[in-house]
């Protein structure tokens, strides 16, 4: 079974953990989409290891993970991680491939990243990682990609091309010194016999895969609401974060998909500026910022938190085409009197029960919640679902029934062991 796994709310649902389980069953865990501005954690016994461009499936012996042409690749970056997983004593020669058409971030990609961001009046609140430029090079047909680290003389056409005109912007916008030539081309040269053994042509690898009745796990990042398209524009990333993405990203057609599993927090959260119409207040948001240890994994910013919002998660099933949902960090709104879903928004008299997408709307919506009694007995340390608090229970058949969507796996902890499936 060919599989996409996909978060339904504003990235950091907790799909590392979600990846890394059902990767036992998978033969290729795919990442299609972003760059190292997404961050998947995951925890083994006592180690603890955190993904920015690796597939989470890399832990699992014998599985093939790729970087699909959809993942715009920092090498540096990605070095680092192949560098650390060695050094933890996990095999990846053979295992780790990276696609010929994947665009590389350059140098100045990530500068631009920061000085645009510091020329907007509306922050976007980047990551600073280059991802954005990357893309729009990508777009614009200007772009570098893997392959070209293998050919000197392409890399050094594309890269004298790019530094012509960016230095000029560099310069003239930005009052910033631009780039040489001469000290990024024999690093990328570098970098592209470093990562000969990993280039290769995915597409053709994973098609071949499925033929052979292979199964292959499709890696999202980020969530459906930073999706580029239907995302809450324009405070989202720059790539498709929707279950579309993993067609388009890795080059398997869609009538190869089988199932889409969405991923959802038990709360919301959400990293940078942009509409949050179910946020918590100062106070209790830092308490329970503070309880669920929710700080972003790739830049350590400290995470927005707010109510389950139901009306965002119904618009993410629809739209990915999710069958069943994994209900993450339960285990956090233990002790709680009561918890809240935002069912609806009203605005100006009206009711929406349906997402909308004007930012005038978002920002000043109204949150209709149903108020639930919470629990107060901890959820820690139990291993069958049928044995959680009822009134836990009583919480996930609630979303189930409003988000009309079966709920299949609930997180309680962040370790492999506090998972619970619901058959």
């Amino acid at each position: 079974m060919n599989v996409v796994l996909v978060g339904t709310q504003w990235g950091d649902e907790g799909k590392g953990k979600i990846i890394d389980i059902l990767s036992e069953k998978a033969d290729y865990i795919v990442r299609y989409q972003g760059g190292n501005n997404a961050g998947h954690t995951v925890v083994t016994g006592e180690k603890e290891y955190i993904f920015h461009l690796m597939p989470s499936g890399i832990l699992h012996k014998g599985k093939i993970c790729c970087i699909g042409n959809g993942v715009v690749v920092d090498p540096e970056i990605l070095l680092k991680e192949i560098e650390s997983i060695k050094s933890a004593g996990i095999k990846i020669d053979g295992r780790l491939k990276v696609s010929t058409l994947a665009h590389v971030i350059m140098p100045y990609h990530r500068i631009l990243d920061k000085l645009r961001e510091t020329k907007r009046a509306h922050k976007i609140g980047t990551t600073g990682r280059g991802i954005g430029p990357c893309y729009a090079d990508k777009i614009s047909r200007c772009g570098i990609r893997m392959i070209d680290l293998l050919n000197p003389a392409a890399l050094r056409e594309k890269l004298k091309d790019n530094l012509a005109e960016k230095n000029e912007v560099f310069r003239r916008v930005y009052r910033h010194p631009g780039f040489e030539f001469a000290s990024i081309y024999p690093q990328y040269l570098k970098y592209g016999k470093v990562f000969r053994s990993y280039i290769c042509d995915t597409a053709l690898l994973l098609n071949s895969a499925v033929t052979k009745g292979r199964e292959i796990l499709f890696e999202g990042a980020q969530g459906t609401y930073l999706d580029i398209d239907f995302g809450t524009y324009p405070f989202v990333t720059s790539s498709s974060a929707t279950a579309g993405g993993a067609c388009i990203g890795t080059g398997v057609s869609p009538v190869r998909i089988d199932k889409v599993i969405g991923v959802a927090k038990a709360y919301t959260t959400r990293v940078g500026e942009g509409p949050f119409p179910t946020e918590f207040d100062a106070d209790f948001g830092k308490f329970m910022r503070d309880k669920g240890r929710e700080f972003g994994a790739t830049t350590g910013r400290p995470r927005r938190c707010g109510w389950f919002d139901a009306v965002t998660v119904r618009q993410a099933i629809m739209i990915n085409g999710i069958s069943e949902l994994a209900i993450m960090k339960l285990d956090i709104l233990d002790g709680l009197k009561t918890v809240k879903v935002c069912t609806a928004y009203t605005y100006k008299g009206k009711r929406f029960s349906g997402f909308p997408y004007d930012l005038e709307v978002l920002e000043n919506v109204k949150p209709v919640y149903k108020e639930l009694p919470g629990w107060s007995e901890s959820t820690s340390g139990i291993r069958d679902y049928k044995d959680l608090p009822l009134r836990a229970r009583s919480y996930l058949s609630f979303l189930k029934d409003d988000l009309k969507a079966k709920i299949s796996i609930v997180s309680i902890g962040s370790s492999r062991k506090d998972t619970l499936f619901i058959k």
